[in-house]
């Protein structure tokens, strides 16, 4: 019997390369298609890149097609003929008279999609070779420093983006790719009337501030426990699903919401799904567990959960999850259902790689950086909520500052925005006197009224300070807190004076 093939051989560089997955004759055969009929391109339904072309010659030729087209030039033999008359590679195959050989046979328009689908295909195939070729060098790897899980995450990384078709060796954008992209967003937050540009919150006092949720940040929603931050994040994953479910019914040019997933480390699935049915249906979370309904009020519940059966948004309740367990789970749900947001409840109970669990404020700061790097990976807003310090009970003006953010200042760091959540009517709500009786002396009917007073001033009234924005300025957003289903909902009012800001 043989002996099997040492790895190393199989490996070589050499070796790999005659073996690449590749097919030149579609590559020259599709862009003789392109040169001689440019709407090819519009027509294919894989966008074809041009480091999808296995020749570099192929790829450069591809590259300035796009150019051209995309000044609404046409691209041909000729129109391309300056730009490589003097490349190297190009001369050995006969000079510039290989652009129209590529154009002489056109059985390339015979089957342009079918070719286009070829060549991404084994784009992809060649990107699982380096992949599986990183994956063997890191297992062979077995010094101390190496961790087998952090290498699993690492593979999983590689293999998502392949999956989503990203090369794993991405090249640094073009400004005219961002300056694109910027205007695009522009755009939407003109058409959207409302200076949205981002996915919405569905509050519009919160979308004002923000220009809503965007790709990529990551918003720390904060605040004591009893103000209103799980409300507050389930309010927001509810409001964007249910934007994503009208757009894909009534249609629109731009789409302001997203499936949304909620990773919940403190309330079990049914607990979560219990206070968003409360929520919508506007019933209390009290009678719901109680069955305390009325006729009207069931009915309300059944109209409630038929709008949530159809709503993209998805629970994870594992408990003690890490940060890489996180991730994993986002990747996957972002590739079967395509998630446009996360939203984790509550950070601090994430749980660190376990190399830094002898000091909780470097794991906190492992922690924060990994949410930062999944909503970059997956380019999708992440809100994680996170517990305030007791020093903000120990002051008597409550409302938190960015120091209040507990155990690492790399929470502040890592954060395009912080959130802080506070309602002055809870504080009250714990210094309420005694009702006065009949028996009551007058300073103590006195200091009811006063308190009544000032607590009919501040009820159901709910601030969030948007204490940190990279895009754009902080400040005070207001909201109304609907205490008995605890559902937060914007101020119909234009005066926010009574919120603390005019």
């Amino acid at each position: 019997m043989a002996e099997p093939t040492p790895l190393s051989l199989v490996d070589s560089d050499s070796d790999t390369a005659r073996k690449l997955p590749s097919n030149l004759d579609a590559e020259a055969a599709f862009l003789g298609a392109v040169l001689i009929d440019n709407r090819v391109i519009e027509e294919l339904p894989t966008p074809i890149q041009p480091h999808h072309f296995f020749e570099p010659l192929h790829e450069r030729i591809y590259e300035r097609i796009l150019t051209l087209i995309e000044r609404n030039a046409t691209a041909s033999p000729v129109t391309l003929r300056p730009y490589f008359e003097a490349d190297e590679a190009l001369k050995e195959l006969g000079g510039t008279t290989y652009l129209a050989q590529l154009t002489a046979n056109g059985a390339g328009l015979l089957a342009p999609r079918e070719l286009a689908q070829q060549i991404y295909d084994l784009a992809l195939l060649r990107e699982l070779v380096s992949v599986g070729r990183g994956l063997v060098e890191g297992a062979l790897d077995t010094s101390e420093e190496t961790n087998p899980m952090d290498r699993i995450s690492q593979a999983e990384a590689a293999l998502f983006k392949v999956a989503e078709g990203a090369a794993s060796g991405n090249e640094a954008s073009s400004f005219r790719d961002a300056a694109l992209t910027a205007i695009k967003m522009v755009e939407a937050a003109m058409n959207s009337g409302g200076g949205l540009s981002g996915k919405t919150t569905g509050l519009s006092t919160m979308d004002q501030k923000t220009a809503g949720l965007h790709d990529s940040d990551l918003v720390i929603l904060a605040g004591r426990p009893g103000m209103g931050k799980t409300s507050l994040a389930t309010n927001i994953a509810f409001n964007c699903a249910e934007a994503h479910l009208n757009w894909e019914r009534d249609g629109g040019e731009f789409n302001y919401g997203a499936p949304a997933a909620f990773f919940s480390l403190e309330m079990s699935a049914d607990q979560l799904a219990t206070r968003i049915l409360a929520e919508q249906a506007e019933i209390s979370s009290e009678a719901l567990r109680s069955g305390k309904l009325s006729r009207e009020d069931f009915q309300q519940l059944s109209f409630a959960s038929q709008r949530l059966s159809e709503l993209p948004l998805y629970i994870d309740d594992t408990p003690a999850l890490t940060i890489g367990g996180l991730r994993t789970r986002a990747r996957r749900l972002k590739r079967r259902h395509d998630i446009g947001l996360i939203i984790v409840d509550y950070l601090q109970l994430l749980q660190g790689s376990g190399r830094a669990n002898d000091n909780r404020v470097n794991e906190i700061s492992e922690i924060s950086r990994g949410l930062k790097t999944l909503a970059k990976e997956l380019s999708v807003p992440v809100i994680a909520l996170s517990q305030l310090s007791r020093a903000v009970e120990q002051r008597e003006d409550k409302r938190p500052i960015l120091s209040d953010l507990r155990e690492s200042g790399s929470i502040e760091q890592d954060a395009d925005m912080v959130w802080f959540v506070y309602r002055d009517d809870y504080y009250l709500e714990a210094i309420r006197p005694d009702f006065p009786t009949e028996t009551s002396p007058p300073d103590a009917v006195e200091k009811y009224r006063a308190w009544e007073e000032q607590y009919e001033q501040v009820k159901n009234k709910a601030a969030v300070n948007v204490a940190k924005q990279r895009h754009g300025s902080t400040g005070i957003v207001p909201l109304h807190f609907h205490s008995e289903f605890t559902k937060f909902t914007s101020p119909v009012t234009k005066d926010y004076s009574a919120w603390g800001e005019g």
